[in-house]
């Protein structure tokens, strides 16, 4: 198992927490890092730091899914070989509390807070899911667990730290966020080859969002669905895709729906393109041959819905299709970023937006941050 040394630019995120933290006797700070930056390497390492400067330090961290738990787990092993921690993680398989540092899924911790008992430090990777409201599981285990150690101090990491409807996570009078450090970019990542640069392509035929509705700041998914999934739209889609990414080995194409998901699926292997659909009724073993056939090559395209979006990592990806819009940015990011992570003979990732996801949000190096509930919109900063 190869050792992992620090990027430069983790260091710097790392020299930036400790100063805010120097500066700021109260407060919780969030680490602003682009997906594909590292950031469980950065997470690995502050637990290591904390731990070895104060032994008598317990750690949580945590996060919404299974992959992203192994995930970090992972690179905690690899930076400190001999770290005391446990994974609590009911889809993982493991119950383990003992440890000074646990890795937790936040489903199967959110009411074990009198368990894990006093907590120093609160890691929170994918923080964009905290609410600002008081509201929620992950509000509701901060607050237990700051009624046992009211100094617990908690940091945030998060490509996207906003939220549809609420902005920021550092607005708002219950935000529980006091301020976001932003140590890396994009623009950086691209331009030290730590990541690929996205090539997005204008598509002729286009998935428009005319007279769909929203809710919660949001497209209705099922009108949406409805929309998008016609036997039309699927033909000229597929027809396209086949046509401008027939030099690319691994599609992904995001969906609107289960049964858009599926459709597009069967209508590429209609054109003799290997395809299948993949969403979260899946079981775990069905799954899982999915993306092994996805990613050896045996199959070409994947067409997901709902998944796929976060803690998706396969390096060799060169193409993503959008056939599906959202007014998320940070789903838009959490997509996108898929793409970018770079691979031998990989120089970038292609992108065909038939869902003008794009020109809703920008650029990837210029994504807003969503409005406040009431405010207006702006124009996105889109050029053709």
């Amino acid at each position: 198992m190869a050792k992992i040394e620090l990027r430069e630019y983790q260091t710097r995120a790392l020299d930036m927490l400790y100063a805010w933290f120097e500066k700021n006797a109260t407060g919780h700070p969030v680490l602003n890092m682009p997906g594909g930056s590292g950031k469980s390497v950065v997470i690995a390492s502050l637990a290591k730091d904390a731990l070895q400067n104060w032994p008598d330090t317990r750690i949580l961290m945590l996060v919404h899914s299974k992959e992203l738990i192994l995930q970090n787990a992972d690179k905690l092993r690899r930076l400190w070989p001999d770290a005391p921690f446990g994974i609590y993680s009911a889809s993982v398989g493991k119950r383990q509390l003992d440890e000074p540092i646990t890795y937790a899924g936040i489903g199967s911790v959110a009411n074990r807070s009198k368990e894990i008992g006093h907590i120093d430090l609160c890691i929170i990777d994918e923080v964009h899911a905290v609410s600002t409201a008081e509201s929620g599981i992950y509000r509701k285990l901060i607050a237990d667990l700051l009624k046992i150690n009211p100094a617990m101090r908690i940091v945030g990491l998060s490509a996207s730290p906003y939220r549809l409807g609420q902005g920021l996570i550092t607005e708002g009078p219950t935000a529980i966020f006091s301020d976001i450090l932003e140590p890396v970019s994009i623009q950086e990542l691209v331009s030290k080859a730590h990541l690929v640069p996205l090539r997005s392509k204008i598509t002729n035929h286009k998935l428009d969002t005319d007279g769909l509705h929203k809710r919660q700041g949001e497209y209705i998914a099922s009108e949406m669905e409805a929309k998008f999934n016609t036997d039309d739209h699927n033909g000229a889609v597929v027809e396209e895709i086949i046509e401008r990414a027939n030099n690319r080995e691994h599609w992904l194409i995001f969906c609107s729906g289960v049964a858009h998901s599926e459709a597009v699926a069967k209508c590429l292997r209609g054109a003799g393109i290997l395809a299948e659909s993949l969403d979260a009724t899946h079981s775990k073993s069905e799954r899982e041959r999915k993306l092994a056939d996805f990613e050896s090559g045996r199959m070409r395209a994947i067409c997901s819905v709902g998944i796929l979006t976060t803690g998706y990592d396969f390096p060799a990806l060169d193409c993503i299709a959008f056939l599906r819009s959202t007014m998320s940015p940070g789903l838009y990011l959490q997509m996108a970023v898929r793409g970018m992570r770079p691979h031998l003979g990989k120089t970038d990732c292609l992108v065909l937006d038939f869902a003008a996801v794009v020109a809703t949000h920008g650029p990837i190096t210029h994504v807003r941050p969503p409005n406040k509930k009431g405010e207006k919109e702006g124009a996105a900063p889109v050029k053709v």
